[in-house]
């Protein structure tokens, strides 16, 4: 309690910060440097790095907290920093001292995941080709992280299984470009903008084969790894959950003190305006309360050391994918109250609109994703791959 009480605290110092440079990052299409930086000598870029690395290796529910309170300032400042926490947890896949080289001191991790960059093997490494898109905060990052196939005499390796031989593999920042291509309607100040390597050398223990994690480094041995990905996948809805409240919050305010235009009925006296608002509240609240208290039952399993077993996973991914769906309908229905407020640049209703419908189409978390879910509880067969690990 201590922890997330002094990491609160330290969110409140830099806020006024945050939402001064917040239309700076929606105009420029990247987090501010000065953001960054705060953000930086905060601590908050080390909450999920192993303290054998320098980090604070907080519980994920700690982490989530974080995220949720940065998106209620600034949606990118939030967003930024779960991609970046989220990366390392695949330091677990390494080997130690290519952890302590990524991810050791201050360095902040982002990647993006498909399509599968191209590995050369060379003497003592790789050559690393390709372009990847959405790679949110990659101007402040340090190394990409990412996956890769092997070519060998212009062919792919194949596995085991028959198909392209896949690593986890990660190349420093200054090795690669950043294509300036973030042109969207939402999450502007995510700086998600393509990223790519032409023959970028990469040493041979930067590379690690991605499959199912057998034996974390030894950084990475306390409970927040044994949930492996999934705090990663997780951190994604957070700041849905902080856009959704930051949203109502300002609707509160705005209905105690509008009355819409050609009537003479203020906006709080209205019953339709006061049982929409309390709509989108239940929404929330009730996506909110699935979403932690998933998460409290998963990280005490992994605390007592018990297997995550798959019924485990697939009740974290209807938690994740819910509680983003259900804070969007919360934004959705206050888009309807504030009316004509809703589209104009001196209020944040628009914004919050524009960002929350954007993460609603990331793949991991997005409406598809409950297929899957389903599919465990009918005892099929589940086609996300990521049940595997």
């Amino acid at each position: 309690m201590v922890q997330i009480n002094s990491l609160l605290d330290s969110v409140r110092k830099i806020e006024p910060l945050i939402r001064e440079n917040a239309g700076v990052a929606e105009r420029d299409r990247r987090l501010s440097t000065p953001v960054v930086n705060a953000m930086r000598e905060a601590g908050l870029y080390r909450l999920w790095r192993p303290k054998a690395l320098g980090g604070l290796e907080v519980d994920p529910i700690t982490g989530f907290r974080i995220i949720e309170k940065l998106a209620r300032i600034d949606s990118a400042a939030s967003w930024n920093l779960q991609v970046s926490i989220a990366h390392d947890l695949f330091g677990a896949w390494f080997g130690d001292t290519a952890a302590h080289e990524i991810f050791g001191g201050d360095a902040v991790a982002v990647g993006g995941q498909q399509p599968a960059r191209q590995a050369v093997p060379v003497e003592g490494g790789y050559l690393l080709s390709g372009r990847t898109p959405f790679v949110s905060g990659a101007h402040q990052a340090t190394v990409y992280l990412g996956y890769a196939h092997i070519l060998e005499n212009g062919k792919l390796r194949p596995g085991p299984d028959g198909a392209p031989e896949t690593l986890l593999i990660a190349c420093p920042a200054a090795d690669a470009e950043i294509i300036d291509n973030w042109n969207v309607i939402g999450m502007r100040g995510t700086g998600s903008h393509d990223v790519e390597m032409k023959d970028a050398f990469v040493p041979a223990h930067w590379a690690v084969p991605w499959a199912p994690l057998q034996k974390p480094g030894s950084a990475y041995e306390g409970p927040l790894y044994r949930l492996t990905v999934w705090p990663a996948i997780a951190a994604l809805t957070p700041p849905a959950i902080g856009i959704a409240r930051a949203a109502i919050d300002e609707a509160i305010e705005l209905i105690k003190a509008k009355t819409p235009a050609f009537g003479g009925k203020t906006l709080k006296d209205q019953g339709v305006a006061q049982s929409q608002l309390a709509r989108a509240e239940a929404k929330l609240r009730g996506g909110r309360a699935l979403f932690y208290q998933t998460f409290e039952e998963a990280y005490a399993e992994a605390v007592a050391g018990r297997p995550i077993h798959i019924e485990l996973k697939a009740k974290m991914q209807l938690a994740i994918t819910h509680a983003m769906l259900e804070a969007a309908a919360a934004v959705d229905i206050v888009h309807e109250i504030v009316g004509a407020s809703g589209v104009r640049d001196e209020y944040s209703f628009s914004r919050h609109f524009r960002d929350i419908h954007v993460i609603t189409q990331h793949g991991f978390i997005n409406s598809a994703k409950l297929q899957p879910v389903g599919q465990i509880m009918l005892g099929l067969a589940p086609d996300w791959p990521f049940f595997a690990f």
